[in-house]
């Protein structure tokens, strides 16, 4: 079965005969005659905090310490609601095994989310009777053993013991102890900052991560004397009148309907869920996030004004909508659905202050049913829906046991957020980056399609669009091993293959340019605004930005990239730098474009870029469980790539392509889902086929280049040492033999 053995196993790149590789996880056995046969996968991964982690490689990072000879990690909840990574380990003959040593080598290696909270070292692995691990016989941690003597010495260290005691689940802190070593994680950590901030000591999660003891912490916070400190906290602060954000400005003057422009996602309902019971958890939900109820009026052009009204102007019974599917599965399910979508599409309308809309597709008592929770645009993001879900969850489970749900800290609404940005937008630090934003604006950009885009003609419902998916063996590296080669971020790599994707699709054509301009999304919650905690904060933060990228490939050099060559390594190093330069990852750009007066002018004379991509992360596909046993709350079956959204017909389109991408789980791996949207007279499908599949091409041959020898290496911005050129640091990283 030749086409089941490509899908399933990896390329041998040594081979010239085209063998295949095993892959971590593989189970294998040797027959009496020395056939090696294919028994299937056993994969041990564990999703924790929306990661999906393989325990055998945190288990082989340990093992490759030179003190360590076994290892095993597994997640415990020791704490009801607080789940950890605990590594066990045994170490080596000659030798003890050194925490923070092991500690810092799994963390060089592996994402912060892959490196365990606890480390506890036996003399021996227990096992079974059957010579397995017996994983019921590990001792769960004692995070006690970590704790000092030394008490805290005045009030501030008295406050910061208390919370790291909280936050824990320890009895008493020593000022000494470390944050991680007691147990803590990233997570954790945005917990201990926010509760610092309402005892009235201002830190950041880097600060956390940077001092780690309660002593180092005393030293550095500063506590919460500013004003508009207090303003952002204050419970009554989210409602009221509020300036529209950067992006919002943006949209404002993308013109046309707007009214259905949507992000949704559908989830598995619980069994046990009653009418009343959801409506109650989306009435919380509605009264604790403040943008949920948000109401525009809107003007001539782009003159918006924004309110947010009071807790209980907006009730939820008038937002959910019950649908009967008793009975229904499979296919005929996914029809019901998606003809039940457009009603709360059309009852989307910001200006009559509806911007959330929800239907519960009802499969009967006793039986997982389907919720479709549909947001304006307005008032949801990426990043929003990771924090409203599990909200969800929390208010369903208090209002089934008759109790008010508890979110713990609030922390910066959206309106004191969108007033900070005004401030922020002209200080004299962001005012100093107009140089950079026009000199990325004033660049060759040649015409893409037959003919420049027209806000008359080019709209929603004169638009097309192609969906692509790289498989899972090419997506996985492109998420892991090849970032991790070349010290850089996902996106850092996706861009590197667009922007060769675009210049050679150019080249093609015969159109002149090297490099290519494109307005890039971002998250938008870097620290823009001082002091505040935006962590648990709904809304459409978004961030655009332009960006000028050129992979630096000359003429002759194109086979060598696609043979993986050199020069991809030198393309992605230079794409790096480009995003490495930018300012605040891109975020200060909108604020100069559309809320400092004095800069906004000068940049909308500018031209603006014809392309736009958006790298959404990853997400987890439904899977195709027994509809009466499956997880509550997680993505259905039905919304294969997590999030989803949808505009009017009638909305203006801003760029000739749309590049819309997101890795999605699956029973192989995670798999590129790229989405591309087009004027349909602009271009015909075969040219944007073409550029979509030279895409992959490209981010194929950059997964070849990442995996011959010698590939990766340090960029100027992996090095505090200023001065060095990228040949500089080649030849040392060279000679070193690194």
């Amino acid at each position: 079965r030749p086409g089941l053995t490509a899908e399933r196993f990896t390329a041998d790149p040594y081979s010239t005969t085209g063998e295949r590789m095993y892959r971590t996880g593989d189970i294998a056995r040797w027959t009496t005659d020395g056939t090696l046969e294919y028994q299937g996968r056993a994969d041990d991964q564990v999703k924790l905090r929306g990661f999906r982690i393989e325990l055998g490689e945190i288990e082989h990072t340990l093992t490759s310490h030179g003190t360590v000879a076994q290892a095993t990690v597994i997640v415990r909840e020791d704490q009801p609601g607080n789940k950890r990574l605990v590594a066990y380990t045994v170490p080596t003959d000659d030798g003890s095994i050194d925490t923070d040593a092991l500690r810092a080598h799994v963390a060089d290696v592996l994402p912060e989310y892959m490196v365990p909270a606890a480390f506890v070292s036996l003399a021996e692995l227990p096992l079974t009777a059957n010579g397995k691990l017996d994983r019921k016989a590990l001792p769960a941690p004692d995070f006690t053993a970590h704790t000092t003597d030394r008490g805290p010495r005045n009030a501030r260290e008295e406050t910061l013991c208390t919370l790291f005691a909280d936050v824990l689940g320890l009895d008493t802190v020593g000022i000494d102890d470390s944050f991680f070593e007691l147990g803590g994680d990233s997570i954790v950590s945005i917990q201990l900052v926010s509760r610092a901030r309402a005892a009235g000591l201002v830190l950041t999660p880097r600060d956390v991560f940077q001092h780690r003891t309660v002593e180092a912490l005393a030293l550095i916070a500063q506590a919460t004397e500013d004003p508009t400190d207090a303003v952002a906290h204050d419970p009554e602060a989210g409602i009221g009148d509020l300036p529209a954000t950067p992006i919002i400005h943006w949209l404002a003057e993308t013109g046309g309907t707007i009214d259905g422009f949507n992000q949704a996602m559908v989830v598995q309902a619980p069994a046990t869920a009653a009418l009343d019971t959801l409506t109650t958890a989306l009435q919380t939900l509605l009264d604790h996030h403040d943008v949920l109820r948000l109401l525009t009026t809107r003007g001539e052009g782009a003159d918006w004004a924004l309110t947010i009204r009071p807790k209980g102007a907006v009730k939820a019974a008038d937002i959910l909508r019950r649908v009967d599917t008793n009975g229904i599965h499979g296919d005929d399910l996914r029809t019901l659905m998606a003809r039940e979508t457009r009603p709360a599409q059309e009852a989307l309308a910001p200006d009559e202050g509806s911007v959330l809309q929800a239907v519960w597709f009802d499969a009967g008592e006793g039986t997982t049913g389907r919720l479709l929770l549909m947001a304006h645009h307005l008032v949801i993001d990426g990043v929003s829906w990771r924090i409203l879900m599990p909200d969800l969850a929390t208010a369903y489970e208090a209002a089934r046991a008759g109790r008010e749900a508890d979110f713990g800290q609030a922390g910066t609404s959206f309106r004191a957020w969108a007033q900070g940005l005004v401030e922020a937008a002209s200080s004299e630090a962001r005012t100093a980056e107009l140089d950079v934003w026009t000199s990325m604006l004033q660049v060759e950009d040649p015409l893409l399609g037959s003919r420049p885009l027209d806000p008359d003609r080019d709209t929603a419902d004169t638009s097309h669009s192609l969906s692509l998916e790289l498989p899972a063996h090419l997506t996985n590296p492109l998420l892991t091993t090849v970032p991790a080669a070349f010290h850089a971020g996902v996106n850092d790599i996706l861009l590197t293959g667009f922007a060769l994707a675009v210049a050679d699709w150019r080249r093609r054509r015969r159109t002149a340019g090297t490099g290519v301009l494109v307005d890039l999304e971002g998250h938008g919650r870097e620290e823009l605004v001082p002091g505040a905690d935006i962590s648990r904060t709904l809304g459409w933060f978004t961030s655009l930005y332009p960006v000028n990228l050129d992979p630096g490939v000359t003429g002759d050099q194109w086979p060598e990239v696609w043979a993986g060559g050199p020069v991809i390594g030198n393309a992605i190093k230079a794409v790096k730098e480009q995003l490495r330069a930018l300012p605040d990852n891109g975020a200060g750009y909108g604020l100069l474009r559309y809320l400092n007066q004095d800069t906004a002018a000068t940049l909308a004379a500018l031209p603006t870029p014809q392309i736009s991509f958006n790298y959404l992360g990853r997400f987890e596909r439904g899977e195709q469980e027994n509809p009466g046993t499956a997880a509550e709350w997680a993505p259905a079956p039905e919304a294969d790539s997590g999030v989803s959204g949808g505009s009017d017909d009638g909305m203006r389109l801003r760029y000739a392509f749309v590049l819309s991408a997101a890795a999605v789980d699956g029973p192989d791996g995670p798999s590129l889902v790229a989405g591309w949207t087009w004027p349909r007279e602009l271009f015909a499908e075969g040219e944007v086929r073409d550029l979509a599949d030279t895409w992959f091409r490209a981010l194929e041959a950059i997964v070849a280049h990442a995996e011959g020898p010698g590939a990766g290496g340090h960029t100027p911005s992996d090095l505090f040492l200023g001065g060095l050129s990228q040949d500089e640091i080649d030849e040392f990283e060279d000679e070193l033999g690194l």
